[in-house]
């Protein structure tokens, strides 16, 4: 098969990350895939095989409203009515050129399937782009294709929900063959979060949670060279990193704390988007603590948290992925802007593989005692969940390009 994969990034590097995943998957089965992407520029490696096809970058703004050029710096005063125009021109051009080169990879690949990450779930801003394609694959236009819906687990809330609920089932009714839901309906079901559920017409199907399984021999490996007299090691992350600076300057500092009672080795991982000016700010406050290793990125993040005793993070989806997976116990601070992260975490809890961090917990001395207390514990972070939503997602797609 030829897989479209539509994948838009607007804070951090969860979505894509999954779609890698997923893609990666697909190619091992055999299929061919191309990856459109539309935010700023990826620190992820691409899955050997893939085609990547990068649309000019947009991102949203700090309201999650409007959206804007990546690059494009927003004054903190209210523009001009000239800038206003002149902004409103520039993204004109960007959306024009969006819709363009969609349009011409969209005939160039003339893909049997295409699917889309979130949408029309979400991603509603980039309808500009999504609904002319749409309606060209669906009317033949570049051959037979059928046209699913990627989507993780847990939605997050809008102010109108039942007007959000409406728009985005005329869109998949009219236009969609199926929807992968990448989770596992024993911990979240779709109707969860978006109540009319029963209202879908294509086949709703779960794949299961989409989570990289960690390399054992690079795990260990890792484990001997970082585990120095057999410390305890401690990962910290922030996924994509535009929100993690809180939680790792505390986490660093609580490390300082803790090694006066608790000897270890604490590997921090900024994430990509984290501002120039906190990483330098990790990083000098790490050089007076030889056991504080501070970093951007690593590609070997779910081997190094398989080698880990211990993790903090936020509660995306992929890291609670990543935790599940390398079977570590995790300390996870959820994202306070939407319901999202606080959910997983809370029902993950609940099964014992992981502790929420509360905003109060965000002081040295009490993390330091919190983390002391969960590595003396040697808790371990098993489950039973089903976590084989990539190589599941890839059959699945098999299926719908199969039924008539």
């Amino acid at each position: 098969m030829r897989i479209l994969f539509y994948s838009q990034h607007v804070l951090g590097v969860g979505h894509v990350a999954r779609s890698l995943e997923i893609a990666r998957a697909c190619i091992d089965a055999g299929h061919t895939v191309t990856l459109v992407t539309g935010g700023e520029e990826l620190p992820l490696p691409l899955p050997e095989g893939i085609l990547h096809e990068k649309l000019p970058a947009l991102r949203m703004d700090s309201t999650f409203s409007h959206v804007l050029p990546a690059h494009y710096d927003m004054p903190k005063t209210p523009l001009s009515e000239k800038e206003q125009a002149r902004l409103d021109e520039l993204l004109a051009e960007i959306m024009e050129q969006r819709v363009d080169r969609l349009m011409k990879i969209a005939g160039r690949f003339r893909p049997h399937i295409f699917l889309t990450e979130l949408f029309p779930f979400g991603r509603r801003a980039f309808r500009f782009e999504l609904i002319p394609v749409l309606t060209a694959l669906q009317s033949g236009a570049f051959g037979p294709c059928k046209i699913v819906c990627s989507l993780r687990d847990i939605l997050v809330e809008k102010a109108d929900q039942q007007k959000y609920e409406e728009r985005v089932l005329k869109i998949l009714n009219r236009s969609y063959s199926g929807v992968l839901i990448h989770s596992d309906p024993n911990v979240f079901s779709l109707d969860e979060t978006f109540s009319r559920t029963a209202d879908i017409r294509p086949p709703v199907h779960y794949t299961g949670y989409v989570a990289p399984r960690p390399r054992p021999e690079k795990s260990s490996s890792l484990r001997k060279i970082l585990k120095k007299d057999e410390k305890a090691l401690i990962v910290a992350s922030a996924g994509g990193g535009s929100e993690g600076y809180p939680l790792l300057s505390t986490t660093l500092e609580a490390s300082i704390v803790l090694s006066a009672s608790l000897p270890h080795t604490l590997r921090i991982l900024s994430g990509p988007y984290l501002d120039e000016q906190d990483f330098a700010l990790l990083q000098a406050k790490a050089s007076t603590a030889p056991h504080i290793h501070v970093e951007r990125f690593s590609t070997e993040f779910p081997e190094l948290l398989a080698a880990a005793d211990l993790s903090l993070s936020m509660g995306g989806y992929n890291t609670l992925m990543n935790l599940l997976a390398a079977q570590t116990y995790g300390l996870v601070l959820p994202f306070t802007q939407n319901r999202e992260q606080r959910m997983r975490a809370e029902r993950l809890a609940a099964r014992g593989v992981l502790e929420i961090l509360q905003p109060k917990d965000l002081e040295p001395d009490r993390l330091s005692q919190i983390m002391h207390t969960t590595l003396q514990a040697t808790q371990a972070g098993g489950t039973d969940l089903d976590l084989s939503g990539a190589r599941s997602t890839a059959n699945l797609l098999q299926q719908f390009m199969e039924s008539s």
